[in-house]
Order: structure tokens, then C-alpha cells, then sequence
């Protein structure tokens, strides 16, 4: 599945590079909402089910599978766009693809032959055995297995390796600026959102509280699809969607400071235009902003029952902060949620804010009437003191999520219908309490939720780094009637620092011993998760 919704939320925070008065919280440290931080590591997307190669027989041109000795895989992407869908097979040769057969504690090996359509492993015994995708590993019994995905935009699109770029700014009859106050009320941002391709974009730029207009030749944009920077093509008609989006407030929180949120308030939809993205050329935006209407909606938020669940994440942690997001799904919900647009709705609430909230808030959506709204509310924990390796600080961290339509998730009480797993071991032993383990193949097990039933788990061991950037996470996907997972030989690095998380899994829908990606993108998404303390390995 795409990687598509990492810490989108803390660049917004202070995107005007205005000199924040705190700085926003490392992704470590904030676990950001589901819409930003899909607690599945990827999107939300509804598939008929007859679009899915797992779900019938293979293709004519994917080569025969003998049952009961081979196992096809297939990877087709559907491209979700104005004009339906595309699906494009993909071609898995030099793929990092294995399958490992438990034998014992260890486990046998096989490698796999391409096919037309995907990748053949043959004299596969009958049984479970681990699909391992590079750092992904599926416990299944399957005998044709899916790893397509789903992504937006027109499928003859071209990405380009580049992160950022330049950006000359001129953007008027905006709302009043807002400067940066706290992480609960982040003041103004502006992104840069298309669904002709995939494209989202936070913009920095320079201004001042009060501006309605900014002129700023020297701005930059920095691109967070897993794809890289899409190359516009007008005879394409791409089109650029220019979204600010301000702080609101909303009354008292329960604690009796202000309660706030961020909405998207003006955007300028701008005309087709061509721009290959090099690095050097500004990504020119000249755009007069209108007002958008502001949709009411009312929930209530029981917060205290997401909190209850503190001591099941870990003994130890503490209350973070608790997130809700609404987020558009471009073309509604005929093929489900597609796509990461960036918000329409942000509400961040002090570090450990408890009771309930019920409110009447609104968004802004300058979208067609037929795209639809997906919410996600959700709560983190984190370890009470941070872990240091070299010169930066790790919090190991879990929360509780939970993302449907709009209107699903505001029916009723917000509330986690699963809670975490419970009582996780390292080989037996209590995995709440800092040690050093005996082994570089440690045996993880824990118990099931007291709330709910866990219809699959994800245990991920996540290595703690002195390096910037994203920490190497090993991830295990097992049923929901496995309570334990022994992890391969020779993956844990010797002198190494670790941590383990383990994610119960909700979601009616979600099939990962299937198809991960495309199912693991159903709504609703429910989640909830328990944290260990560090290890150490030998």
C-alpha cells in the first residue's frame, strides 16, 4: 500500500515560517490523526470486489497455479480519476518478494519465478506460510495473493524524484492571516491539493498577521506523496486546487482552556497549466482566493473513553494528545476512499485532555458535491521520558483511532469500539520493563483486548536510530486468532535498540492474509494498540 499519509499534520502547524512561538512536536512525540498518519500506514479506498485479482480466479495471462504446490502473486494499481478507474498491472520482477514456511523456529525459504501478470512460487507446501513484501511480512494460507493498490490521479501521469520547489506566490482576497499560537490553535496554513494527479503540497510562505494578500517570489512547496513531484501537463487539463485554512473557536474544553480547531476557510481552484517540477524553475501560483461555505456538523466526543484504555497501551505511558481530521474523498464513495487531499478539518487538544466534548463545529469544502468526507478521531500514548540514541530523543507510542464517513462516525457517541491488546511479552517476560533480551529471535505474545474483538493483529518491531528520518520497522500481520508471533532469524541487529507495538485490528472489512492494501483501505478503519519498552538485543 502506498505510503501516502505520514506527518502531514505537523507541516501546517507552523507552514508561514513565522517564528512559532513552540515548535510543533516530532511525529514521535505526536502520533498524528489517522488522516494523517494512517494507523494502516496507507489509504482508505472501497473496491468492488470483482476489481480484485485476490478475490477470483487469476488472470488468463497470469500463468497456471497449481493448488496445494504454487502460489501466484499479483500487484495490479487502479488509478481512482475523474474518468473511473484504470487498472494497470504491475510488473514484480525484481521485486523483494519470499515466502518463509515456519519449520519449527526457523523457517524454509523460497524465492519466486516472474510471471505475466505477477510472481509464481512453486512446491510451496499446504499450509500458513509468511508472504514477506521487503519489511512486510503476511501470515496466510493463500494461494493467490493480492498486493495491488490503489492511488489517485490519471494513469499516464509522470513523478519526478524531487521533494520540493521553488514557488513565486501571488495570492489575494484571502482571510486575515494568523500567526502561530499553540498546536491547538496553528493559526493560517495554505496547501496545494490536485486530484487530476496526485498532488499534495504544503506551500511556506511569508506573511504576517492580518495580510489578506502575499507576494512572495521566494516561497517553497514540499511534495509528501510517495510518488515524488507530478509534471502538470495543461492539455491534460491538471488543475491546482489553492486551500488556506484558519483557526477557529469553538468554546471551552473540558479542562477550561479554549477550545479550537482549524478549518479551510478560502481556495482558488486554479485554470490547466503545464509545470515539470526540476528543482530550480518556481511552480508559478497566481490565484485570488474566495470565501468557502462552512458546513455545520455536531458530535460528541467522549474522550474519557479513549483515555480509560491508558494503562492497556502501556502501564507505563502517559496521555498524549488526543486528534480529530476531516479529510475530502475525491469522487465520493462509488470506489470508496481514494486518496490522501489533504484536510478540511483539523482539531489538535492539549496533551492530555480528558471528559467530553460536545460541540457544534463546521469545515470548509470547496469540493464537487459528489465527493464525499471521511473523520477520524483518535487519541495517543506515549512513554513518560524519551529513549536517546546519539543526539535525538525517541517516544515510544501507540493510539486508538477510528476513521469512517463523516456521518457514520458522528452518529452516535465518538467512542473506540476495540482497545488495546494487553499483558505484551518478549519471550515470556514482562515487555513493559526496559531489559536486554537473550536473543535475536524473540518469540513476541500477547493477550486480546478487553473491548471489542481483534479481527487481525500488526505487530511491529520498530528499531530506534541516532539518524534522522524514518526509524527501519519490521511489520507482522497475523489473524486474530494468533496471539503470538516468533520473528525469523537474522533480522534484529545485534547491540540494537528496539521497541514493539502491536495494533489490534477492528476493521469488518480489512483482509491483509488476502489483500492488504486494497482491503486495509475500507472504511471503517478501527484500531488500537499497545507499546513495549525499549530492548536491547544482544
Amino acid at each position: 500500500m502506498s505510503l501516502r499519509r505520514l506527518s502531514l499534520l505537523l507541516v501546517p502547524t507552523c507552514a508561514a515560517w513565522l517564528g512559532c512561538g513552540e515548535a510543533a512536536p516530532s511525529s514521535e512525540e505526536v502520533n498524528p490523526p489517522g488522516i494523517a498518519m494512517d494507523p494502516r500506514e496507507g489509504t482508505a479506498v472501497i473496491v468492488n470486489e470483482d476489481m480484485l485479482p485476490g478475490c477470483g480466479e487469476p488472470d488468463a495471462g497470469s500463468g497456471p497455479v497449481d493448488a496445494g504446490t504454487s502460489v501466484l502473486v499479483t500487484a495490479d494499481t487502479r488509478f481512482h480519476s475523474s474518468a473511473g478507474v484504470t487498472v494497470v498491472p504491475q510488473n514484480l520482477a525484481g521485486r523483494d518478494l519470499e515466502i518463509l514456511v515456519p519449520k519449527g523456529i526457523s523457517f524454509d525459504r523460497y524465492t519466486g519465478t516472474p510471471v505475466a501478470g505477477g510472481m509464481r512460487f512453486d512446491n510451496v507446501p499446504e499450509g500458513e506460510y509468511f508472504l514477506r513484501s521487503s519489511q512486510s511480512y503476511f501470515l496466510t494460507r493463500e494461494r493467490h495473493f493480492d498486493l495491488g493498490v490503489n492511488r489517485i490521479g490519471r494513469p499516464d501521469a509522470v513523478y519526478l524524484p524531487q521533494t520540493d520547489s521553488p514557488v513565486s506566490v501571488e495570492l489575494f482576497n484571502l482571510e486575515p492571516w494568523q500567526d502561530y499560537s499553540s498546536i491547538s490553535e496553528p493559526g493560517s496554513s495554505v496547501q496545494l491539493i490536485s486530484a487530476d494527479v496526485d498532488l499534495y503540497s504544503s506551500l511556506y510562505v511569508w506573511a504576517q498577521a492580518g495580510d489578506t494578500s502575499i507576494v512572495d517570489p521566494y516561497s517553497s512547496a514540499f511534495f509528501s506523496t510517495a510518488y515524488g513531484a507530478p509534471v502538470l501537463d495543461a492539455s491534460k487539463g491538471d488543475r491546482i486546487y489553492v486551500n488556506q485554512l484558519n483557526s477557529v473557536q469553538a468554546g471551552t474544553l473540558p479542562s477550561g482552556g479554549t477550545l479550537a480547531y482549524q478549518s479551510l476557510v478560502s481556495s482558488a481552484h486554479l485554470p490547466s497549466f503545464s509545470f515539470t517540477p526540476d528543482g530550480t524553475t518556481p511552480l508559478p501560483l497566481a490565484a485570488t482566493s474566495q470565501p468557502v461555505r462552512q458546513t455545520p456538523f455536531s458530535l460528541e466526543w467522549r474522550l474519557n473513553q479513549f483515555t480509560r484504555w491508558r494503562s492497556d497501551a502501556n502501564p507505563n505511558g502517559t496521555l498524549n494528545y488526543p486528534s480529530l481530521s476531516l479529510v475530502p474523498a475525491p469522487f465520493g464513495f462509488q470506489h470508496g476512499w481514494v486518496g490522501y487531499q489533504g484536510e478540511l478539518f483539523n482539531m489538535w487538544l492539549p496533551r492530555g485532555e480528558d471528559g467530553v466534548i460536545a460541540s457544534r463545529l463546521a469545515y470548509g469544502n470547496p469540493y464537487p458535491s459528489s465527493w464525499g468526507v471521511v473523520g477520524s478521531a483518535g487519541y495517543s500514548f506515549r512513554s513518560p521520558t524519551p529513549v536517546v540514541i546519539g543526539n535525538r530523543n525517541h517516544y515510544p507510542s501507540g493510539s486508538i483511532f477510528v476513521t469512517d464517513r463523516l456521518d457514520h462516525l458522528i452518529a452516535g457517541p465518538i467512542q473506540p469500539p476495540v482497545s488495546p491488546p494487553r499483558e505484551l511479552r518478549i519471550d515470556g517476560v514482562d515487555a513493559y520493563v526496559s531489559r536486554v533480551v537473550g536473543t535475536n529471535q524473540p518469540l513476541i505474545s500477547w493477550r486480546p483486548p478487553v473491548l471489542g474483538t481483534a479481527r487481525n493483529y500488526v505487530v511491529s518491531v520498530i528499531q530506534l536510530t541516532a539518524s534522522p528520518g524514518a526509524n527501519p520497522t519490521l511489520r507482522f500481520y497475523v489473524p486474530g486468532d494468533r496471539m503470538h508471533v516468533r520473528l525469523p532469524p537474522g533480522l534484529l541487529l545485534p547491540a540494537s535498540t528496539y521497541y514493539v507495538r502491536v495494533r489490534a485490528e477492528g476493521s469488518p472489512n480489512y483482509e491483509p492474509s488476502r489483500s492488504p492494501y486494497v482491503t486495509g483501505e475500507l472504511l471503517p478503519i478501527i484500531t488500537a494498540e499497545t507499546f513495549s519498552a525499549v530492548i536491547t538485543t544482544p
